[in-house]
């Protein structure tokens, strides 16, 4: 395979077909393409325009961001998922504002070397923004490359990755490198698609090896499945006048870390034994419909027990650390996980369900 030819090519190709109008295109900044590079992470471009739009408005530098609260911060990220991103992000510009003066750095170590940034996403930063010579290696390049060249092996392995990385340096141009990287995105994302690769469009089909063997499909290859663990949880929503409920932050570390969640118990029992642990013995109980989440690594079987009160001590609850009271009206700008919306919107509906009855 000719190297410059293969670069040529797709670089061409991007001038007609490529995209050039996305909101981080527009307006170009390290600041935005940082901030789009890591949306763009596990999300897709349909998805993460509007957060986008959203957050630039919200945030419009570096030190908005590093300035703001975690909680505005998660606020805008809720939906958008793998929160871990935007506490990365949160962290990194506060690093930036107390070490760059705010600005964002330009060399490659120092990019790498801030949370949540690997090597193909600081590449991508300072190719995409100020045109210097990095490879990149997302999804979309490894399914072009891995396809074009039969590798096989799962991209996510040691031995494999560092193969894929010798042929994205291999070809990626010293010139042009902005439009080169930008044009292997898109390749990925408009042609070379995961489920049905449009290769009569392919700029590169001529030479790919899968095209030629009739195996695309079979690249690139799936990482070996494993039987996904299932965890279980009874979830206390606490509704004092069917106006307030009750939330506990999650730890920054971890699942839903540093997010607003309704607190797990093992059991319904478990949980009914903490409610009359804190005072509270008139109340009534309703199960509100059970729902899956499921994560990467394992499903999470969630069943919502609503409580519903009138008088309780409130003292008593609202001196554990970080609790609050959500007020349904008037909802508060905070991180809440997406089992958390889920189960807000449940009782929403039983309590309207309940004042049609009334």
């Amino acid at each position: 395979m000719n190297h410059e030819d293969f670069s040529q090519r797709i670089i061409a190709w991007h001038q007609k077909f490529g995209r050039k109008t996305l909101p981080w295109q527009q307006d170009k900044s390290l600041y935005r393409t940082w901030v789009s590079e890591v949306m763009l992470q596990q999300t897709q471009v349909a998805t993460v325009i509007p957060y986008f739009n959203k957050f630039m408005r919200a945030f419009p530098t570096i030190s908005y961001l590093a300035n703001a609260p975690l909680d505005e911060v998660l606020h805008h990220w809720t939906g958008l998922g793998y929160y871990a991103r935007a506490r990365n992000l949160h962290k990194s510009a506060q690093f930036i504002r107390d070490n760059y003066a705010g600005d964002f750095p330009e060399e490659f170590q120092q990019v790498l070397d801030l949370p949540g940034i690997g090597r193909s996403t600081a590449g991508a930063i300072l190719s995409l923004t100020l045109n210097q010579n990095f490879a990149i290696l997302d999804g979309n390049v490894k399914r072009v490359l891995t396809r074009h060249q039969t590798i096989e092996g799962w991209t996510g392995g040691k031995s494999v990755e560092n193969t894929l990385w010798q042929l994205a340096e291999k070809l990626t141009p010293a010139k042009q490198t902005n439009i080169f990287n930008q044009a292997m995105m898109d390749m990925g994302a408009m042609v070379c698609t995961r489920s049905k690769a449009n290769c009569v469009e392919c700029p590169v089909q001529d030479d790919c090896l899968a095209l030629a063997d009739g195996t695309v499909k079979a690249y690139p290859t799936p990482k070996a499945k494993k039987k996904i663990p299932i965890k279980t949880a009874v979830m206390l929503v606490l509704c004092k006048d069917g106006k307030t409920l009750h939330l506990k932050k999650r730890p920054p570390v971890g699942i839903w870390g540093g997010l607003w969640c309704f607190p797990e118990y093992e059991s319904e029992a478990l949980c009914l034994a903490a409610i009359q642990a804190q005072g509270i013995e008139q109340f009534n109980s309703t199960l509100l419909p059970a729902f899956r989440h499921t994560f990467s690594h394992f499903h999470f079987d969630i069943t919502p027990l609503k409580i519903d009160v009138s008088i309780i001590d409130t003292k008593q609850v609202m001196e554990e650390n970080d609790t609050l009271w959500y007020n349904l009206h008037h909802p508060q700008k905070i991180g809440l996980a997406a089992a958390t919306t889920k189960i807000i919107t449940a009782v929403n509906k039983n309590l309207s369900k309940e004042k049609i009855d009334d």
